[in-house]
């Protein structure tokens, strides 16, 4: 377990990603540039900032833009919020001992006065805020600090959070809560993929041995013409596998599947068969290390119109040998073999 983290603010601490896009849109709309999206920020937004306005406002100082930009951050009705399981896990660090920084690009007057707003000032030993280019103190933190590589990671939501910890020769730790889309994170990847602060603060308790391990429900989805549901995602490495998650606690087996399937594929199932159970510890195709049991079934959807959430990235029906071809992730080409090819 680390003993120092070094936390990004935006996204990571806080969710001010409302009121960024709406002075974003501000500025953008002073020079005639169409207005982003949610998704679209998402995917184009990057650190150091000024690439990012150098790209769609080629020419305009960034020292103009800021001036845009400050009044209508502080004028965007979408309020600052701190993120959920936020203030826990600094909760839980200062339980522990672990020594909090935080290095962040936001503009320091606004950053201070969040910081007191949201009484987060006495979690850090120190804080660095308005760098442009978090690669360029990362060392100098460690050195002031006396912080071992080695037992340092720094946590964020960016690309940039990744290339700062890679540069600074600390683990990354990257969370999918803030301004980068989850495939854009995986494309640099980060040592470790959470969805939130609370996943980050579970998974250290059970490298402390405090956990058990996680049971899981996937099932090999066929259709009427016996080819098989493949989804890609970036949780396994942007590799292909079947849909599935985690048991709930007072769930059945069963009802998990059913609940899984439909949230991630909007599918439901008739003739589910269990198939087989495969141990999953700390797979290097996963994008954080776990323990997982993972309960395997077979069943037939009752349609092929697939509907995914944010959980994957896209989808396909293929014939078993086809599937087979594919990138796929470990469990899921053992349960191919062991299922599909055998007549189950």
């Amino acid at each position: 377990m680390f003993r120092n983290l070094i936390f990004d603010w935006s996204g990571t601490l806080v969710d001010d990603l409302g009121p960024v896009i709406e002075a974003t849109n501000a500025v953008l709309g002073r020079y005639e540039i169409a207005a982003l999206d949610r998704e679209g920020f998402r995917r184009a937004f990057r650190l150091p900032y000024r690439e990012f306005y150098a790209d769609l406002l080629p020419g305009i100082p960034l020292e103009e833009l800021e001036a845009h930009f400050r009044p209508a951050f502080d004028a965007a009705v979408t309020p600052v919020t701190v993120l959920p399981h936020a203030r826990e896990k600094l909760e839980w660090c200062a339980a522990l001992g672990i020594r909090c920084f935080v290095l962040t690009s936001m503009d320091s007057l606004a950053f201070e006065r969040q910081m007191d707003d949201f009484g987060f000032r006495k979690h850090f030993e120190a804080t660095y805020s308005g760098v442009l280019d978090k690669r360029e103190i990362i060392h100098r933190i460690l050195e002031t600090h006396g912080l071992d590589p080695a037992e340092t990671a720094f946590v964020g939501d960016m690309t940039h959070d990744v290339e700062t910890a890679r540069h600074g020769g600390i683990s990354s730790i990257a969370v999918l809560t803030g301004y980068n889309h989850a495939e854009i994170l995986a494309a640099v990847r980060p040592d470790i993929t959470v969805p939130d602060l609370g996943v980050l603060r579970d998974l250290f308790d059970r490298r402390r041995g405090i956990s058990r391990p996680i049971a899981t429900v996937g099932a090999l989805v066929f259709d009427e013409s016996n080819r098989i549901l493949l989804v890609r995602t970036h949780k396994w490495g942007n590799r292909w596998g079947i849909p599935g998650g985690k048991i709930e606690r007072g769930e059945t087996s069963i009802a998990a599947l059913e609940r899984e399937i439909s949230e991630e594929t909007g599918l439901s199932l008739t003739d589910i068969r269990f198939a087989l159970a495969q141990d999953c510890i700390d797979s290097p195709e996963f994008m954080r290390p776990e323990h997982f049991l993972l309960l395997n079934y077979t069943a037939r959807a009752t349609g092929t119109d697939v509907v995914l959430n944010d959980e994957a990235e896209e989808f396909r029906w293929l014939s078993p040998a086809e599937a087979l071809a594919m990138d796929l992730n470990q469990p899921t080409r053992t349960l191919i073999k062991e299922v599909a090819l055998k007549g189950g």
